[in-house]
């Protein structure tokens, strides 16, 4: 490896927080299309007559609407949902200046987030030059692209002169997230700590230490929200910026100066209130949390290591609420909760900037959130931490799926109040309904999952140990915080492939050898047990338990010695799966299946079942597919809307194989199930509900089905294997539901990442209920 790129590795594994490494984080940039983006048509492109309307000549029409009405544009083109994220890379992450070409990773990860959290379009945009004039006015002439620019990652001072001159300039939103999205964050946090201690906002003493873009965005978003200007004081490497000072002085400093006799970071926090930090680790003693006021708020903000850790905080006052910038402790202040929906709301009703006012509402609508009950499919995202508003919990999780209802409209309304919103919403409560159903749950839900097992550790064995990609994804389980992965295989051999991908395998990760293993008899015996009487004999069993990895992984988890497992690398998945059934049986009263789940852009997220084990199942069987399927999806956080397809939908056209679909809805009728379902019915009538209403307007489904019960598994595996190739949906599965243990069984063609999606999975599905 050389050097250049030994360091960019070392960057991220010296990062404590980091989950990855640098060798982990260069390969899925590099893998398959390069980057995080692509460009996708929104309108059939497929005739003669689609490009003639799209291009030439048809696209003269909107062009000459747009001329006569500029406001036009919002309507005939992608400008109201589409943000340019653009940097010159003088401060990328904490890295420093490294240059607008090595800032576009972070910006292309910035423009996934902003369509991950909100639906909103972005494209980054770095532009090659420190002069702030020459920034000016390579982004000044955008404006008719795009409905909103996100700055980022712009060095300090030249950051605030950069935004103030173009949101002067520009009609749309200006946005410095390093800046007002901390602040934003934090405050919320700051209004529920102090709601927790008893305090009054406005009366409240403040110190913040740094006097860069964030500290400055924290100090005047304090203040429009009302703590009282000589409340807050500000410190920097100098020390306290006071009135009268010269040394290291800029007009943002000069502009929250105060008469204060403090001098020292020390000498401010004495019966301080709050103390927000955005400077460097170390930066506080507990000295310095001891002197201040009753139930001190503390917001250490420094990243990757705050400037006081809880622990220390707590040591020396355990009345203390503490927050930092790190995923590890409670109370993360993530710009996540912020910059997405803040751009959803503002794009929404073509707001021509963002205010203190919308800055306002969005803080105070995080700060509400985290008062609320918190989601199931959130709740298990706990990580060991409360997700229950108190003193660990001040701030809302990440991946609550209400944020985008919640903070989006406050901002419009907001920004409606204010003056600023050129196209007014009417209905409030029509569109934070319609936000609400915009995304799909399943990520967050998945994330939720990821965080519980991280809170749980779980020991799974990764059958096929010796594959250099099952290497990789046990390595990647391990740094994850996922528990302990252990290989089946033979220890020169997962040594030599560690050797040649030049990647040390580490602590943490066992390697098992089926025919050394101390365990190899008794697990011998214990399989014989078990099949005996199905003619096997105790050599036939010991062979087994030598020779055969999957026996051997589904032997370990039988007698407790891993909490689950994951195969199917090297074999088909029927082949896995009886090896696996030798040692592992059915769970008692439930059937045996696979769900595969389908993340497309357009539906969200949908299930599919059987598609792994049933040719043709029975009615009963579909039934209680369809029970299990529809409890699957609500743990993903789907409310089922299941579907039983077929060719025939409601008996048009006729056929033999439609009658299994049907007594199996009559059977669900019977059991008076909790979820809605239908069918038979082909899938454009399940997924689309302005047909079925025009055509079908008895069906009992209210919206696209997202649970697609497939009449057998011809018709499940041409679905799920057609689609990620013909359309741009991914499938994860197909999961193995039904088992007494936690066992998943991947594709052949599986990648890294899925296999390590498909293990955390399996270790989920080993917590304890």
């Amino acid at each position: 490896m050389d050097d250049a790129r030994k360091n960019s590795v070392e960057a991220v594994a010296d990062t404590r927080t980091a989950r990855v490494t640098g060798e982990e984080a260069l390969a899925m940039h590099a893998e398959g299309r390069p980057g995080k983006l692509e460009i996708r048509l929104t309108k059939p492109l497929i005739t003669a007559r689609d490009l003639s309307l799209a291009y030439s000549p048809g696209v003269a029409a909107p062009c000459l609407e747009i001329h006569r009405d500029p406001s036009l544009a919002y309507d005939y083109t992608s400008k109201g949902n589409f943000v340019a994220v653009i940097s010159n890379g003088t401060a990328v992450l904490g890295l420093g200046n490294l240059g607008a070409l090595a800032s576009k990773p972070v910006m292309e990860g910035k423009a996934a987030l902003f369509k991950r959290f909100a639906d909103v379009d972005s494209m980054d945009l770095c532009v090659a030059t420190e002069d702030v004039d020459a920034f000016v006015n390579a982004v000044r002439y955008l404006g008719p692209s795009f409905g909103g620019i996100n700055l980022e990652d712009i060095k300090a001072p030249e950051c605030f002169v950069i935004e103030q001159r173009l949101r002067e300039l520009m009609d749309i939103p200006v946005f410095h997230d390093d800046q007002h999205g901390t602040a934003i964050v934090a405050a919320a946090g700051l209004i529920n700590a102090c709601h927790l201690t008893g305090r009054d906002l406005k009366s409240v003493k403040l110190v913040i230490n740094g006097a860069g873009a964030a500290a400055v965005a924290c100090a005047e978003l304090v203040k429009a929200m009302g703590i009282r200007p000589q409340n807050v004081i500000l410190a920097d490497t100098k020390g306290v910026i006071y009135r009268g000072r010269t040394e290291g002085m800029n007009q943002w400093k000069s502009a929250h100066a105060v008469e204060t006799p403090a001098r020292t970071l020390a000498q401010a926090m004495e019966g301080a209130d709050c103390f927000m930090g955005l400077s460097v680790k170390g930066a506080v003693t507990p000295a310095m949390v001891r002197s201040m006021a009753p139930n001190p708020v503390i917001f250490a903000m420094a990243n990757p290591d705050p400037e006081i850790t809880p622990d220390e905080a707590r040591a020396v006052r355990p009345d203390c609420i503490v927050a930092t910038g790190r995923s590890d402790y409670p109370n993360q202040v993530n710009n996540v909760l912020g910059f997405p929906f803040i751009f959803r709301g503002a794009l929404d009703v073509r707001a021509s900037t963002i205010n203190d006012a919308m800055k306002v509402a969005a803080a105070e609508a995080l700060a509400m959130l985290a008062r609320e009950d918190v989601p199931e499919e959130v709740a298990g995202a706990g990580a060991g931490k409360s997700l229950r508003f108190g003193p660990d919990y001040i701030i809302p999780n990440a991946f609550d799926p209400r944020l985008i209802s919640r903070v989006s409209p406050a901002v419009a309304k907001a920004a409606m109040e204010s003056g600023v919103a050129r196209k007014p919403i009417t209905d409030l409560a029509r569109y934070a309904r319609d936000l609400a159903g915009r995304l799909d749950a399943t990520a967050g839900a998945m994330e939720a999952i990821a965080e519980n097992v991280r809170a749980h550790p779980r020991r799974v064995v990764f059958a096929e140990g010796e594959e250099e990609k099952v290497i990789r994804a046990a390595i990647a389980f391990r740094n994850a915080g996922y528990g302990t992965p252990i290989l089946v295989g033979r220890e020169d051999r997962v040594n030599a492939t560690v050797a040649s991908l030049g990647i040390p395998l580490g602590e943490g990760i066992e390697i098992q050898n089926a025919r050394v293993s101390a365990k190899n008899g008794a697990y011998a015996e214990w399989l014989y047990a078990r099949r005996q009487r199905e003619g096997f004999l105790l050599r036939d069993c010991q062979r087994l338990v030598n020779l055969d990895r999957n026996v051997f992984a589904a032997c370990m988890v039988g007698n407790g010695d891993a909490d689950a497992m994951v195969t199917g690398v090297t074999r088909s998945y029927a082949a896995a799966l009886e090896g696996v059934r030798m040692a592992i049986d059915p769970a008692p009263d439930t059937v045996l299946f696979g769900l595969t789940l389908m993340l497309a852009r357009r539906s969200g997220t949908v299930l599919v079942a059987d598609t792994a084990i049933h040719e043709r199942p029975d009615a009963a069987t579909l039934a209680e597919i369809a029970i299990r399927a529809a409890a699957a999806a609500r743990r993903i956080g789907q409310e089922p809307r299941v579907a039983f397809l077929s060719f025939s939908t409601f008996g048009d056209p006729k056929g033999s194989i439609p009658g299994n679909v049907r007594d199996a809805v009559k059977l669900l009728d019977q059991r008076e199930v909790d979820f809605e379902y239908d069918g038979e019915m082909a899938a454009d009538v399940a997924l689309d509900p302005e047909l079925r209403a025009k055509l079908y307007p008895f069906c009992r489904l209210t919206g696209p089905a997202n649970v697609l019960v497939m009449p057998g598994l011809h018709a499940a595996h041409i679905l799920t294997k057609a689609a990620p190739r013909l359309t741009s949906a991914q499938t994860i599965g197909p999961l193995l539901m039904g088992l007494s243990a936690p066992v998943q069984i991947v594709g052949m063609e599986a990648g890294v990442n899925q296999i390590l999606d498909i293990a955390c999975l399996a270790a989920h599905a080993a917590l304890p209920k």
